[in-house]
């Protein structure tokens, strides 16, 4: 299994991108909001899921760790395919996403193209617990490409690359001041 790439974006087209290293290129599928935020020719890393089927070999790619392990909890569920879960990663930032299945918010996961009330509904019963705790309530909007705002959260990512499942670590890091540094917020969420 490939579980990231790191290299220069020599072309983007469609929803994904070509990462060369060191002379081979890999082709990657991306979200909308990741695919709006890569320039040609920039050193990126991507955390990777590879499919492989019958027919083919997909690399769907993801700005951060958060991100891969919500795609790999969407498409854990029955009727969401890697397609619907890049469609419903591509509503908003991962975190934005995550909350609006922790909060239930059904509506807001079948805005996603491809992907209906009842599929939304499913997605919701099966993730629900397996999310973590909302980190606020209410209604998520959905954000246009190139409008996103940065909830990218590396205390986050630094707790599921230590081993730590999506829930565990969202649960540990639940009343940690986001204003702390990040080494500071994992310390504090250790020490829980």
């Amino acid at each position: 299994m490939i579980a990231h790439i790191k290299g220069k974006v020599v072309e983007k087209f469609g929803s994904s991108v070509i990462v060369d290293v060191a002379g081979v290129g890999y082709e990657i599928a991306l979200s909308a909001l990741d695919f709006e935020e890569v320039q040609l020719l920039e050193e990126r890393k991507f955390y990777t899921y590879h499919k492989i089927s019958e027919t083919s070999e997909d690399l769907y790619g993801f700005s951060t760790l958060a991100a891969k392990k919500i795609f790999e909890l969407l498409i854990s569920v029955n009727g969401v395919g890697p397609k619907a879960a890049m469609a419903i990663l591509s509503l908003a930032a991962p975190e934005e996403v995550r909350n609006a299945i922790a909060n239930g918010d059904a509506t807001f996961v079948s805005k996603a193209a491809g992907v209906g009330k009842k599929s939304a509904e499913r997605v919701i019963v099966d993730l629900r617990d397996k999310v973590g705790l909302p980190s606020h309530y209410g209604a998520t909007e959905v954000v246009a490409p190139g409008g996103a705002t940065d909830e990218h959260d590396e205390a986050l990512d630094a707790l599921m690359a230590l081993g730590f499942p999506l829930k565990e670590a969202t649960e540990a890091l639940a009343g940690v001041d986001k204003n702390l540094p990040t080494e500071q917020r994992i310390k504090a969420a250790l020490s829980k």
